[in-house]
C-alpha cells in the first residue's frame, strides 16, 4: 500500500499544502488607510541619557586637554618623575585614550536613540511601513524610514522576547529595537506584516 494510491494525499503533497497555507496566512489584503502598528515614546529617557553622554564627553575632553598640557616632559636633566616622563609617549597615549573614550560614549548616545523605534505605521496599500525613531541624544524626533515589507524581517516573535523586539532592515547596519512595553494597537496585523520572519 502506497500513500496516494487510494486517493490519500502523499507526504510531499501535504507538506506543499502546509507551505501554501502558511504563505496565504502571511498575505495581507490592501489596507485602505495608514495604520499605526506600534508606538512607544521614550523621549524623556533618551534626553536624560543624552545629557549624561554629553557630560561624559565634556569631562573626558577636559581630562585629555589637561593631560596634553600638563604632562609635558620636564626640561633638562634631572631625577625621573613618574608623573612627568622624559618623552611624550605617556602624554600622547593618555590624551588619545581620554579622547577615544569620550568619543565612544557620545557616539553611543547618538546611535542608540536612532535604533530605538518610536512608531511603526503600515502605509496605505499594505506594501510598506514607516519606521520612526528618536533623535540623536534624545533631541527631537529622529528620521522616518520607509521600508517595503519584503525588506523587513523580525527574527523573534513578540511572545519570545522579554524586553525588546529586534527588527532587521535590508541594507541597514544593526537592528532596530521595539520595546515590548510599547503599545500594539493591532497585534494580529503586526504579526502578519512587521512581525513576520523573512529571509533577507
Amino acid at each position: 500500500f502506497r500513500a496516494g494510491s487510494e486517493g490519500f494525499p502523499s507526504g510531499a503533497a501535504m507538506a506543499a499544502a502546509a507551505r501554501a497555507a502558511a504563505a496565504a496566512a502571511l498575505e495581507v489584503g490592501p489596507v485602505p488607510r495608514d495604520v499605526v502598528l506600534f508606538r512607544y515614546d521614550r523621549s524623556r529617557f533618551f534626553r536624560l541619557a543624552g545629557a549624561f553622554c554629553v557630560g561624559q564627553g565634556v569631562f573626558w575632553a577636559y581630562l585629555a586637554h589637561c593631560a596634553f598640557t600638563m604632562l609635558r616632559p620636564a626640561p633638562g636633566p634631572g631625577p625621573e618623575d613618574p608623573f612627568r616622563p622624559r618623552d611624550n609617549k605617556w602624554r600622547f597615549g593618555f590624551t588619545g585614550a581620554c579622547l577615544s573614550l569620550g568619543s565612544l560614549i557620545v557616539a553611543g548616545g547618538c546611535l542608540l536613540p536612532l535604533r530605538a523605534v518610536r512608531r511603526v505605521t503600515l502605509l496605505r496599500g499594505g506594501g510598506a511601513v514607516a519606521i520612526g525613531t528618536h533623535g540623536p541624544l534624545g533631541v527631537g524626533a529622529g528620521p522616518t524610514l520607509t521600508v517595503a515589507l519584503r525588506d523587513l524581517s523580525c527574527p523573534a516573535h513578540r511572545a519570545q522576547v522579554a524586553t525588546a523586539l529586534p527588527l532587521r532592515v535590508r541594507g541597514r547596519p544593526f537592528y532596530f529595537l521595539l520595546d515590548k512595553r510599547g503599545d500594539f494597537p493591532d497585534p494580529r496585523l503586526f504579526d502578519l506584516t512587521v512581525g513576520a520572519f523573512r529571509k533577507l
